[in-house]
């Protein structure tokens, strides 16, 4: 029995169209075989649909902020950084008098479980925190040897919020304390996949590596033609100082026996050219008593006149003729230069009378 569609206002029903039956459809059904060549082919031309189809399960979220008295170089830094990672967020400064454990409750607040705070001090030392918040572990490094991305003007680009890939250094596989900082890196720099801020292609790579017992980061493009590597910044060293069990605190894990303070760096400096300084101050003053001390005659030694060449006798001349007086062209001039003015005095007197 044919469909039948009724009028909004009551009236008579209406049977509904029968569809066309195109000339296609009417022909035989074609073979398996064919289908699934067509199938192929179509597969084939077919462009591929954006890779963000699926789901955002890893949650990371990253808080990267500051305490205050950081000089423009370091937010330049942590721009940055908040750049090159989608997934992180930012906050206000931090005071100095305020614990470091309040930093747990900042991250609660707001929804973050991982966190880089930069904590500067005396004006001119950078000091990087990397924690797992609220349970630990943390790292705190020593940051030297800034360069943003202001700053290098590299030729490198990348397209903002793409995902990286992390180059890490084998050597951070041989000792226990590098194996734990590269599961640490590895979860707070890694864009998580399908993030809602994230682009779908992955063009730059983040490389860590170990070198005179640091950590050096660096930024590089990835260029589609041959994979070589551009650098884009920024670069920044980290020294290593401690790590430890908690998050900003806690019982000590780790501590680099090859770490050296600021403070001791600078009074190391200074004592050197303090040594310096007296140094030639010694020799001065060595100078001044070999000067006042009385000078040791030494007695002539006979061998010393042995191959000295005796100089030939000149004939003494003896003047007979007194020689004449020299000419001083001076008093010369003098002379007559009066006369010519008695001259003039006398016969202006004439002319007078």
């Amino acid at each position: 029995m044919a469909a039948a569609k009724r009028k909004r206002r009551g009236g008579l029903a209406v049977q509904a169209k029968r569809p066309r039956k195109n000339q296609e459809d009417s022909k035989q059904p074609a073979k398996l075989g064919d289908v699934a060549e067509e199938a192929e082919e179509e597969e084939r031309g077919r462009i591929p649909g954006p890779v963000c189809k699926g789901k955002w399960k890893n949650k990371e979220r990253i808080l990267i902020f500051s305490s205050r008295g950081i000089n423009f170089r370091t937010r330049h830094l942590m721009q940055d950084l908040r750049m090159l990672m989608p997934h992180s967020k930012a906050d206000t400064k931090m005071d100095r008098k305020d614990k470091l454990f309040v930093i747990n409750e900042v991250c609660e607040m707001k929804n973050c479980n991982k966190c880089i705070y930069f904590e500067a001090k005396k004006k001119q030392d950078l000091y990087m925190w990397l924690s797992n918040s609220p349970h630990g572990p943390s790292a705190k490094f020593l940051v030297q040897n800034i360069h943003t991305l202001a700053e290098l003007k590299m030729t490198g680009n990348c397209l903002k919020g793409s995902r990286p890939l992390l180059s890490f250094d084998p050597a951070f596989d041989e000792l226990p304390h590098y194996a734990l900082l590269k599961e640490l890196l590895i979860q707070i720099f890694s864009t998580p996949r399908y993030h809602p801020k994230s682009q779908p292609f992955v063009d730059h790579v983040f490389t860590f590596t170990i070198l005179d017992n640091r950590i050096w980061f660096r930024n590089f493009q990835i260029i589609e033609e041959d994979a070589a590597l551009v650098e884009i910044g920024p670069r920044f060293v980290l020294n290593l100082i401690k790590i430890f069990q908690g998050s900003f605190g806690g019982p000590t894990l780790y501590e680099n026996p090859h770490y050296q303070s600021p403070n001791m760096h600078r009074r190391i400096i200074r004592s050197i050219t303090a040594a310096k300084y007296k140094e030639k101050q010694q020799v001065k003053d060595a100078q001044k008593m070999k000067k006042k001390e009385p000078k040791t005659i030494l007695p002539h030694d006979p061998t010393a006149d042995v191959f000295v060449i005796p100089a030939d006798e000149k004939p003494i001349e003896i003047q007979w003729v007194k020689p004449e007086p020299k000419v001083d062209l001076k008093a010369r001039k003098k002379r007559i230069y009066k006369r010519q003015r008695k001259m003039k005095q006398k016969m202006n007197s004439g002319n007078a009378k």
